[in-house]
């Protein structure tokens, strides 16, 4: 399927980008490519084989919740660049209008 300038601006309009007139040429192909391969895997046949979530074997590994000994605050805090009253101290970054 070969796509066109034309779409390829309609797809970067619709995702609020600019290309240059190089990039539609060049995304046009590479857009054209990609919807040929998919129309060739369209034609494989599948019949039979259960789909897959992954390619790879997966599974959780789950602990029990325990409660334990946190990281005392003095050591906690004793990492941060600035620090006061025990806390850490961060740019303020909400102006206000």
């Amino acid at each position: 399927m070969r796509l066109t300038q034309k779409e390829v601006e309609y797809v970067a309009d619709l995702a609020r980008i600019q290309i240059s007139e190089a990039e539609k040429e060049q995304l046009s192909y590479q857009l054209s490519s990609i919807l040929t391969y998919m129309e060739e895997l369209n034609q494989v046949d599948i019949e039979g084989i259960s789909p897959m979530t992954s390619v790879v074997s997966q599974a959780n590994v789950l602990r029990e919740d325990e409660v334990r000994e946190s990281v005392p605050q003095n050591k906690a805090v004793g990492n941060a660049p600035v620090a006061k009253d025990g806390m850490l101290q961060v740019p303020k970054i909400i102006s206000e209008r």
